[in-house]
């Protein structure tokens, strides 16, 4: 009932200054802080070479899901999301973003929601990713015989069918999940099939060949930080030495609420965060389960839905 959620746990013994803050600041967009991290791509670049010699191939974007994830599952507070004036504790870990199935204007858009542990590998992150986007970007052979095009993204036949509705009952229906979700009461295959009720949103700009920008959060749902990954680019920076060279740098722009978390919290967290990525090498190998709530909430790497 209200309080009491399918997707987290209510957060006790919060500060005042933790408590108080989602009354001064009731909507994400009123607690919207934006940073963008510049990330050395020397360390990045060798790490994909090596794999690639090993017939492994990591993108950009695979090394900042996984860092991603394994952050996550090392800073909780980061999981963290408000409703209806209160803190909860996410009970899974989860990453949403959209892929065009093809790289033009008219080009289908379809939306991903992939969930972790937060202790896998890169390369159980990756596999993860890959399997999720094949899933629904390449037909089994069924559909090829068939020669139709199915639908299995749950996102797009919830959304697809509020679409038919007219005008206003897709406002009704609108409504009456905002209502419900306040409350605590919206179903889990609601949760499930909605890519706002997640850890994190990213989107891949630099596929786009488009610098880092800061995107907004959604007041609908439960996203609390959103990724946006840019091109790489060269840039003058200044070495012990005080000598001036060009380096090669890698964008991330990050657009987080800061009801979760105190800056200090958020900084050692950002910091966390590149250590991963300009050291790929931390995240070869898969975590034991330690004890990180989360990890009594998600065993054996089952999902909630």
């Amino acid at each position: 009932m209200f309080g009491r959620r399918k997707d987290g746990k209510k957060v006790k013994n919060l500060d005042i200054i933790e408590k108080a803050g989602v009354y001064f600041m009731p909507q994400r967009i009123d607690a919207v802080n934006l940073y963008k991290q510049k990330i050395d791509c020397d360390k990045l670049d060798q790490f994909i070479l090596e794999e690639k010699k090993n017939g492994v191939h990591f993108t950009y974007q695979d090394i900042l899901i996984a860092s991603i994830v394994r952050l996550i599952y090392n800073r909780p507070k980061l999981n963290r999301f408000i409703m209806n004036c209160q803190i909860y504790q996410r009970n899974y870990i989860s990453v949403s973003m959209n892929i065009k199935k093809k790289l033009s204007d008219d080009g289908e858009e379809v939306t991903l929601k992939m969930y972790f542990t937060g202790r896998e590998s890169i390369y159980q992150v990756k596999e993860i990713v890959k399997k999720e986007i094949e899933k629904y970007l390449i037909p089994t052979e069924k559909e090829k015989k068939k020669n139709e095009k199915i639908d299995k993204n749950e996102t797009r036949k919830t959304a697809g069918f509020l679409c038919k509705l007219p005008n206003s009952a897709f406002k009704f229906a609108l409504g009456l999940v905002r209502f419900l979700d306040k409350g605590g009461n919206l179903p889990k295959s609601l949760i499930h099939a909605s890519p706002f009720h997640t850890s994190i949103y990213v989107t891949n700009l630099k596929s786009i060949k488009l610098n880092a920008i800061y995107h907004h959060l959604y007041n609908f749902g439960t996203t609390t930080m959103f990724a946006a990954l840019g091109k790489e680019k060269y840039e003058p920076v200044t070495d012990v030495t005080r000598e001036i060279r060009a380096k090669k740098l890698l964008e991330i722009g990050f657009t987080l609420d800061e009801r979760v978390a105190d800056g200090l919290y958020y900084g050692n967290s950002l910091r966390m965060l590149q250590k991963f990525m300009e050291n790929p090498v931390v995240l070869k190998e898969e975590l034991k389960e330690g004890t990180c709530e989360i990890d009594y909430i998600i065993k054996d790497k089952k999902i909630p839905f």
